[in-house]
């Protein structure tokens, strides 16, 4: 009695909306018309990268005896031949949930990074390192066949199922003709001709050894794009260490709002910088004022309705948008915005006599506060609720008389005062508070959280300012602050310098 044939075992491991199931539909009916059974099943995650699908196929060749095979419903760790993966990151979750084997599994993975939602809403640099990644696939599959498929489509007008169709075709990992390969394509009757440009440019570079690093999508090299009297002013009053970022700083701070405003970044700067020559900044590579051109100018970009409004409202935006999601010319694309401002946020916006008195009235939390409890949907591609954000971020003229903005700048120069007294005696720890403005981002809840904790460390580094070990405690307390997003890491750290958790900003 023969044993029956052995099927062949793959996992799909895509994300939402990069054709996972194009792919599997594809492998099927390449299967089914050599005369195989093929049976493809899927559990699908959350789109948008919070999670991923995983498509599973088994492909069983014809069995002489006639019997019909049994095959699974779901990957089993140690027991699958081939892995795709769409994504980096995915092919790590394919290889640390055991179905990648370094015995049986060929691995076939785009290179390219899609940033997930885990590593978005780190506090601080929450990007896993993919070097990591490709170190552990060459370790776990028989062979790796690793390229930036996904661009690879991309210049060829397809999507990035059909690169890695191509990819999975030269690795022989299936037995079948790259002919094969490519009628299933026609058959699928969509997009044909892209696909099989991606297809056939894809099979090339794995057949030559496919090996690309990822690269990082979120470390971009920035362009200076200041000029004229900014230009002057930064080359004449500030050290050449500080240049870059103050001239991006400029850029921001213009963007943000106007000429009079990068003047004032400027001005801040300046006497920043003045203070460090007392301070021999040169001795240390001027870095209280490098840093302080970077972090200053993030601080007076903060994020506020009016700028939630403008960034929504641009034209580049929805031109990315459309390019996302690869609309065509005569195709309308609809664009909803989530909104949830809150009461502070509107108090915010208000000119500031009015926004304070208003934000310290109970009476007018319980009136108005109702109005603020749910979120709300805003079309940015129909009319009313381009004109309703329009509206709102053409509010920037009035953002220096607004509440937001009187609070915003007693809250720079007290944090400015702090890091020069630091510096006076102990010029690092002055430069580690200047690097705390990256707890202090985002809006609403997010920056609330982020200024409790930057206030916390702020009044645990006070008394300990004469002491040689402060910075190196600051930088402790920075760092428990970025990596815990719960706030009891640095909870136990503050403890353990001798301070009190979460308490107000305190001026060194």
């Amino acid at each position: 009695m023969t044993s029956a044939p052995r099927s062949i075992r793959i996992s799909i491991n895509a994300l939402g909306g990069q054709g996972g199931g194009v792919l599997a539909d594809w492998i099927v009916d390449l299967a089914e018309h050599a005369g195989w059974v093929a049976q493809a099943t899927s559990v699908p995650g959350v789109a948008q990268r919070t999670g991923a699908t995983v498509y599973y196929l088994e492909l069983c060749p014809p069995d002489p005896a006639g019997r019909e095979p049994v095959l699974a419903l779901m990957p089993i760790p140690g027991d699958v031949d081939l892995v795709i993966a769409s994504e980096l990151m995915e092919a790590g979750r394919a290889i640390a949930r055991g179905f990648v084997t370094p015995d049986r599994t060929v691995l076939v993975a785009s290179s390219q990074r899609v940033m997930a939602i885990s590593e978005k809403s780190e506090p601080g640099d929450g990007e896993m390192p993919g070097a990591k990644v490709v170190a552990a696939a060459q370790a776990a599959s028989r062979r790796l066949v690793l390229a930036d498929f996904h661009a690879l489509a991309e210049r060829h007008g397809s999507v990035i199922s059909a690169a890695l169709f191509g990819a999975v075709a030269a690795s022989e990992a299936l037995p079948f003709a790259r002919d094969d390969f490519e009628a299933a394509i026609r058959r699928g009757g969509l997009g044909v001709e892209a696909s099989l440009r991606a297809f056939a440019a894809a099979f090339e570079r794995a057949s030559g050894g496919a090996m690309d690093l990822p690269t990082s999508p979120s470390k971009l090299q920035p362009r200076v794009v200041t000029g004229g009297a900014a230009h002057r002013r930064i080359a004449a009053e500030l050290p050449e260490p500080a240049r870059t970022n103050a001239e991006l700083g400029v850029a921001r701070c213009l963007d943000f709002q106007n000429g009079a405003y990068a003047n004032l970044y400027l001005d801040r700067l300046a006497r920043l910088a003045a203070a460090d020559a007392q301070f021999g900044g040169e001795r240390f590579d001027w870095r209280l004022t490098r840093e302080a051109a970077r972090y200053l100018a993030l601080w007076m970009t903060y994020e506020d309705v009016i700028r939630v409004a403008d960034l929504k409202t641009r034209g580049r935006r929805l031109e990315r948008v459309r390019a996302e999601v690869r609309a065509q010319d005569d195709q309308i694309v609809e664009v909803s915005e989530f909104m949830h401002p809150r009461f502070e946020e509107v108090c915010d916006t208000l000119p500031h006599s009015i926004g304070a008195r208003l934000e310290g009235s109970p009476r007018a939390r319980r009136w108005f506060g109702g109005l603020f409890r749910q979120g709300r949907q805003v079309s940015t591609t129909r009319l009313a609720g381009f004109l309703l954000l329009f509206g709102i971020a053409r509010l920037r003229a009035l953002r220096p008389f607004s509440h937001r903005h009187h609070i915003e700048t007693e809250r720079i120069e007290a944090w400015l005062a702090s890091a020069l007294n630091a510096a006076r005696n102990n010029y690092d720890l002055g430069v580690e508070i200047i690097g705390l403005q990256r707890l202090v981002k985002g809006y609403g809840e997010t920056h609330e959280r982020g200024l409790r904790r930057y206030g916390a460390i702020l009044a645990t580094l006070a008394p300990l300012v004469d002491q040689a070990g402060a910075a190196q405690t600051a930088g402790v307390l920075a760092k428990a602050a970025l990596k815990d997003d719960t706030g009891r890491l640095l909870a136990r750290e503050i403890t353990a310098a001798g301070g009190a958790p979460m308490v107000e900003v305190a001026a060194l």
